[in-house]
């Protein structure tokens, strides 16, 4: 009976380990949510497990921003290359990221997700503090001492270091190499330390969630369904209203032309919520569909992959503001110019990492003081999210590959401008 039973288990446990993180976490959110309601007020007896949970991103967060971030800058010695495409790509990806997490702001102000939920933690208290002016603010983005940066958890200062630390380490070249490797493989340790962090996310979230159920009931389930609704209108006004217009006035293009184009590349950003999984068929996408010569969707897709993140800057904006609003916390102007600050320098290096959005968010929440328990309760939802936040970063991509082109003369205007058909001959023209 004995071995009977622990075969059982082994294959019971076996079967969970197949089931995909997402789906895990999403199960854990709900199992949570029912415990909690069952038991009431006894719930927070599983706090602990979130708590435990919280704790370990906390130690991902300054190890992991320092090292991805040098890596990010380090990677992209083929931008000094390639001179003025380079920069181009660059400025673009940085004031379109910048652009998407200020309209997450606006939505996420304006739709009130987490408004009355009045939630309380051990955070709360430490976050109500001196408000520093905008001038105070600026000075102190640059350490004077980057070590006590890196140890106090000081992010934009963190931020700051490594980037200017990157930029010396490609500018010295050889002599910078030996560096670069240890810092590579210090974030692909990190990397792999964040993927077994987040094997423990569907634990944590049921901890926390059984405890938020437990103390606010049915009321904290309406605010997540408007985090989604949020995220998803932010995301909509982004792609149709802020990349058609970008078309439309920079690159002289027709918007509709270009979304018809990229069709399939945001069908599968959608069932794949990968950037990276979706590169081949950005690549197809660009050159069979939109007329741009290889020479630049092959360098600047790629860049995007690693540094666009305007969809999870949307999401930033729009969860940070729910967490704000769930636990009472008024954010000030100087606030919002952090976030921003933060999500858009933090986009050069953590757009590869497993869990993307969910560090980037912790890291945004550190940044102006807002209770972390935040990030277990948005994990729940996270994948409904992410299938959105990745087609925003896709079409941010595949616009700026279409814009640089253009600008650089390296668009076909009749391919771009045919229709399905034509644009399959004249692809093959191309290749013959």
């Amino acid at each position: 009976m004995r071995q009977q039973t622990s075969s059982w288990l082994g294959r019971a446990w076996s079967g969970w380990m197949s089931v995909p993180l997402w789906l895990q976490i999403l199960i854990g959110m709900l199992l949570g949510i029912c415990t909690g309601l069952g038991l009431g007020e006894q719930a927070v007896l599983l706090k602990p497990i979130g708590t435990l949970f919280v704790n370990t991103i906390k130690m991902l967060i300054v190890p992991l921003v320092f090292c991805s971030l040098i890596v990010g800058v380090t990677s992209m010695q083929d931008t000094a290359k390639m001179g003025r495409i380079g920069f181009k790509s660059f400025a673009f990806y940085l004031g379109t990221t910048s652009i998407a997490i200020t309209l997450g702001l606006a939505v996420g102000h304006i739709m009130q997700p987490g408004a009355g939920l009045a939630m309380t933690s051990a955070e709360t208290q430490s976050a109500v503090k001196e408000v520093p002016s905008i001038m105070e603010t600026l000075i102190n983005i640059v350490p004077t001492n980057p070590i006590a940066a890196l140890a106090s958890g000081q992010i934009l200062q963190v931020i700051v270091f490594a980037v200017a630390l990157g930029i010396s380490l490609v500018l010295i070249g050889d002599h910078g190499k030996p560096a670069i490797k240890v810092f590579e493989s210090l974030a692909e340790a990190m990397y792999k330390l964040t993927d077994m962090v987040m094997k423990l996310a569907p634990y944590g979230v049921f901890g926390l969630m059984a405890w938020v159920a437990g103390e606010y009931g049915m009321d904290m389930l309406m605010p997540l369904i408007k985090v989604i609704l949020a995220v998803y209108i932010g995301c909509a006004l982004h792609i149709i209203g802020f990349y058609s217009l970008v078309l439309t006035l920079v690159a002289k293009l027709n918007p509709l032309q270009f979304f018809k184009g990229i069709s399939n590349a945001l069908a599968v950003a959608y069932t794949t919520s990968s950037s990276a999984g979706t590169l081949p068929a950005s690549m197809k996408c660009a050159s069979e569909s939109l007329g741009i010569n290889k020479k630049i969707s092959s360098f600047v897709l790629p860049l995007g992959t690693t540094i666009n993140m305007d969809g999870t800057a949307l999401y930033q904006g729009v969860t940070a503001l729910f967490v704000a609003q769930a636990f009472g916390i008024d954010l000030t102007w100087v606030d919002y110019i952090t976030i921003i600050l933060t999500a858009t320098l933090a986009s050069i290096g953590t757009a590869g990492v497993p869990g993307a959005g969910l560090v980037m968010l912790t890291l945004v929440l550190t940044t102006v003081g807002l209770p972390l328990e935040g990030v277990a309760i948005i994990a729940g939802i996270d994948r409904v999210l992410d299938m959105a936040r990745t087609v925003v970063n896709v079409s941010g991509d595949l616009v700026a590959t279409t814009v640089i082109a253009k600008s650089e003369d390296e668009l076909d205007v009749e391919h771009y401008n045919a229709d399905a058909e034509q644009s399959q001959l004249i692809a093959e023209r191309l290749d013959s």
